[in-house]
């Protein structure tokens, strides 16, 4: 009995790792400059096999890549008095900077909940919420809520059918990176489902960084917040004398 349970775990990894994911960047590193306005990233790759194809059974793939993850605070406003104002508030432990979702055909088809529910897929899926105060009787608005700020700056991304599969084989797609990244490492994930099942998947990371004027800023206003308040405060005061003067001398 031992013996054969040896040999069907075995053929099972075998089964598993028939399909295997060979991957390739144009670029690994992004940087962001004053003059940076957005980029993209392209993503290629080819599929290996140990085994046919099965017949009447087309692979499938899906891309994702993540920037980092932070908590969010997303806010209720209603109108009381003829005036917007904040009423309730729920935090989001953890949501994706950037998240993108690129697929071969539509997620649905080409992905089932439970490995959704398993890998954290989809954008919903990629948010974690762990709980909402008691008084909130409809959590999940607030999520839909980040989605839809997100989505409509491009920081969050579904695109649908925007992998090119070539005989089964060789595969690619481009991810559109917004102008405002944050920085750090992106998560980039190469899923092949197969039935809606993964059956096999791929890791690899996009390093985000300032450079330049940018990151000079940048850690300025984390190693020291007084120069960085009062520098921002001495720009603020000279660009309104600039205008005033600018003003001033049209009057004149």
């Amino acid at each position: 009995m031992r013996i054969l349970c040896v040999i069907w775990f075995s053929l099972l990894a075998t089964l598993v790792t028939a399909e295997e994911i060979v991957l390739g960047l144009s670029s690994d590193q992004v940087s962001i400059d004053t003059s940076f306005d957005g980029s993209e990233i392209l993503i290629f790759g080819a599929i290996k096999r140990e085994t046919p194809i099965p017949e009447g059974k087309p692979v499938e793939v899906i891309v994702t890549v993540a920037g980092p993850s932070e908590p969010v605070t997303v806010r209720r406003k209603e109108k009381r008095l003829g005036i917007w104002v904040n009423t309730e508030s729920v935090e989001v432990d953890a949501a994706p900077s950037f998240y993108a979702v690129v697929s071969s055909t539509l997620l649905g088809l080409s992905l089932n909940d439970v490995e959704d529910l398993r890998h954290r897929i989809s954008i919903p899926r990629a948010i974690r919420s762990v709980g909402a105060p008691m008084n909130i009787t409809d959590a999940s608005a607030f999520s839909d809520a980040l989605i839809r700020i997100k989505s409509n700056a491009d920081q969050y991304q579904l695109v649908e059918g925007a992998v090119s599969v070539d005989e089964q084989t060789l595969f690619r797609t481009a991810i559109k990176l917004p102008a405002a990244l944050t920085e750090g490492n992106y998560a980039t994930r190469i899923f092949l489902t197969r039935d809606g099942e993964v059956i096999s998947k791929h890791e690899t990371s996009i390093y985000v960084r300032k450079v330049g004027l940018e990151r000079w800023l940048f850690r300025l206003s984390r190693d020291n917040t007084v120069v960085y308040g009062i520098m921002s405060l001495a720009i603020a005061i000279a660009a309104g004398w600039g205008a005033s003067a600018v003003f001033s001398a049209f009057r004149r």
